[in-house]
């Protein structure tokens, strides 16, 4: 018998779990976004880079519904997101923030809870989970970021490396399939930061899906998938980080790098 030709057809990239299509963004005359398409794969690790200014962090609210886009479509999963659906909270608006958690710069924690308690409030009032089950995964995901014994501890007696971690056991009490990082660690210093860093490329491990706005290059070439470089409103370069990062292809990548790695 003939042994079967092997095909020659590579096989298919599998679907975006992310898909950004056209997405425009304007205040007033200033153009933020303009008409930024972007595919992120279900596990990938997509590092943000770029000029300060640049539409990193506005591209991340746009994702997650924060923020009203003017043109185009985001598509995270089943769910779809139209510019009216961003400008409040509709269905797909709630759909698409269960599948993406977001954490901020600033840690956005309540001050009057307790870390457990900052854990605990969306499980327990959006889920709908009760309070005793809600805890225990807490209790869970704060050992899981090393602060298993800071539970009772008050944002305010806990150092910003600290308040991040309870930032990301929050996003993760969700049980989101992603995360969204807004430059989370450029309030911390190189200490604090080598902390957070570890627990996302920890998650990172496990398969979570990872948009990061970051100006930690080194962190980029070592823990991310892809580097996508976003300067002026449009993508100026997209590829693996040895290529974006140490073989720029675009003048304007080479400008930028050129700045903050001197």
């Amino acid at each position: 018998m003939s042994q079967p030709i092997p095909s020659t057809v590579p096989a298919a990239a599998p679907e975006p779990w992310v898909h950004v299509e056209g997405v425009s963004k304007r205040y007033g005359p200033r153009v933020v976004l303009d008409c930024v398409s972007l595919r992120v794969r279900a596990g990938e690790t997509v590092a943000l880079i770029g000029p300060s200014g640049g539409g990193k962090s506005t591209l991340l609210r746009c994702l997650n519904g924060l923020c009203a886009f003017d043109q185009g479509t985001v598509r995270v999963g089943a769910h779809t997101l139209q510019p009216s659906d961003s400008a409040r909270t509709t269905a797909a608006t709630a759909a698409v923030r269960r599948e993406l958690g977001m954490i901020f710069q600033d840690f956005q924690l309540f001050p009057h809870l307790t870390a457990l308690g900052n854990v605990i409030e969306a499980p327990t009032r959006v889920l709908g989970q009760s309070r005793a089950d809600a805890t225990a995964a807490a209790r869970k995901l704060l050992e899981r970021v090393g602060l298993g014994k800071h539970a009772d501890h008050y944002p305010r007696q806990l150092s910003g490396g600290q308040k991040q971690r309870v930032a990301i056991a929050r996003a993760l009490a969700m049980s989101p399939r992603g995360l969204l990082c807004d430059e989370i660690t450029s309030a911390l210093d190189p200490e604090l930061k080598g902390e957070v860093l570890d627990v996302i490329e920890d998650l990172k491990r496990d398969g979570l899906t990872l948009l990061l706005v970051t100006h930690e290059i080194g962190f980029a070439r070592r823990a991310a998938d892809r580097v996508v470089v976003l300067a002026d409103g449009v993508i100026a370069e997209d590829g693996p980080p040895a290529q974006v990062i140490d073989q720029p292809r675009t003048e304007r990548t080479r400008q930028f790098l050129s700045r903050v790695m001197a």
